[in-house]
């Protein structure tokens, strides 16, 4: 896979970049003008991605801003998009992290162990959205008591007291969106307080 931008991507970041650099230093078009010999017209042309840029315009703007060349016109990091995944675990159950920003929902998948089908309710601050991947996946949910199969998803008000453990013989795989509050709580199943207070 080409990780390169094309030489497009890195020319339509100029205007931005520019108009970006002349804010930060409070300088009006006028002022930059008078500055560098360039009209307002052109400069406004280059802020706006009307006029391509060209060193012979752009050397003297950056020199005027007092802005390093490479700023403007550096092509942009293109980051590795694969998320590191580092399982952790407790009790046989292991959370692999599927997703790398800080905000709430994170995704997760979810292996939990044929053993660990005892139901320990639990209530908490979110919302859950379950995916089946593999296995049979036992869920309680107040006063209801479900199985579901590979390919079935659900989704629920954490407050409400629930649990999710294996049907059957086989551990289970599930998709799990939820917060960091959601995953201390899926990790300690096992624990026998009824519910969880944040």
């Amino acid at each position: 896979m080409d990780e390169q931008p094309s030489v497009d991507a890195v020319i339509e970041q100029i205007a931005p970049r520019l108009r970006r650099a002349r804010g930060k230093k409070g300088i009006s078009l006028a002022d930059l003008a008078r500055a560098t010999g360039i009209s307002t017209s052109t400069l406004s042309r280059l802020e706006s991605a009307q006029r391509k840029p060209s060193l012979e315009l752009l050397l003297p703007i950056t020199a005027a801003l007092g802005v390093p060349l490479d700023e403007i016109v550096a092509a942009p990091r293109i980051l590795d998009p694969r998320v590191p995944q580092r399982a952790t675990g407790r009790d046989g159950r292991v959370l692999v992290p599927l997703s790398r920003q800080q905000g709430e929902p994170r995704a997760y998948k979810m292996t939990i162990p044929w053993h660990d089908g005892q139901p320990h309710l639990r209530t908490h601050a979110g919302h859950e959205w379950l995916y089946v991947l593999r296995g049979r996946l036992r869920v309680r949910l107040g006063d209801r008591d479900f199985v579901m199969g590979a390919g079935e998803a659900a989704e629920f008000d954490c407050r409400t007291p629930h649990w999710f453990g294996a049907a059957g013989r086989g551990d289970v795989e599930v998709l799990s969106l939820f917060g960091k509050q959601g995953e201390r709580i899926h990790l300690r199943t096992g624990d026998t307080e009824p519910t969880h207070r944040p």
